[in-house]
């Protein structure tokens, strides 16, 4: 899979971008100022955001002062991100083949992404455009479980997932493994709540790749058994408090640049 996009990532965050716009929680202060300090990210640097997405984490990072460019693969998504951040250069590429030149970027972030495409190939990539001594940032909003009503959906969610990769399963932590690009991760997380309308709250989940790729008499009546969920979870305020434990990982790229690979060299090996 290192140089494509998996069929149901395409198709369904291509058929959810309205809804993953309306419906995705941004990431908090305290875990965007990790963040940033683990990547040194300020005006003068220049970072890329790959899996951008409709730009949820693009503007966090636009507000560190860093020169920010975004690359996403996903024709519908770079539509909506085109709407809400006209002024940031958004390109079409895949991570294990960046639409950027060697060395070009001082930090590379994903954000809600890294499990689609973790293999060696791509991180052989990512150290590609990244310049000495730069750094690699990955983060997450992860559905808080201990709340009974998010295990709950969670369980009927999980239930339709198939092999469609999760970062809860920490399988993308394998892509690491006997690799000579990256150093050893430093790691926080942070707890937050998103708070939505209940339409906004069902656009949340409608807007899951695997979910959004579903037949559709299927996806609607698994929308249905969702929003029975969430019926039961709305306050007082009418609306539903989405809790979130946001994790963040970064690593510095490797000092000896054993491995590192330029364009026209051979192809690096895709096994992770």
């Amino acid at each position: 899979m290192a140089r494509q996009v998996r069929r149901e990532a395409v198709v369904g965050f291509g058929r959810s971008a309205d809804a993953y716009e309306r419906g995705r929680p941004g990431y908090p202060a305290e875990a965007i100022a990790l963040l940033a300090k683990a990547l040194d990210l300020r005006p003068g640097r220049r970072v890329a955001d790959v899996g951008a997405g409709t730009g949820k984490l693009t503007r966090a990072l636009v507000g560190t002062g860093a020169d920010v460019v975004a690359v996403e693969p996903v024709a519908e998504m770079r539509r909506r991100f085109a709407e809400a951040l006209p002024g940031v250069d958004v390109r079409d590429g895949a991570a294990a083949h960046l639409p950027l030149a060697d060395d070009e970027v001082d930090a590379l972030v994903v954000g809600q992404a890294f499990h689609w495409f973790a293999e060696h190939a791509t991180l052989a990539e990512f150290a590609r455009v990244l310049r000495p001594g730069a750094h690699l940032g990955l983060i997450w909003n992860v559905r808080d479980r201990s709340v009974p009503w998010m295990a709950q959906l969670t369980a009927i969610i999980n239930a339709h997932q198939g092999d469609a990769p999760r970062h809860e399963s920490d399988a993308w932590r394998r892509a690491f493994d006997e690799q000579p690009w990256f150093g050893e991760f430093g790691h926080a997380s942070v707890q937050h709540v998103h708070v939505l309308a209940p339409p906004a709250s069902l656009d949340r989940y409608a807007s899951i790749s695997f979910i959004a790729a579903l037949p559709d008499d299927e996806r609607a009546a698994l929308l249905d058994q969702v929003r029975a969920v969430l019926a039961e979870a709305v306050d007082t305020d009418g609306t539903v408090a989405h809790p979130y434990r946001t994790d963040v990982w970064w690593a510095a790229v490797s000092d000896s640049g054993a491995g590192r690979w330029r364009l026209g060299d051979p192809e690096p090996m895709a096994g992770s």
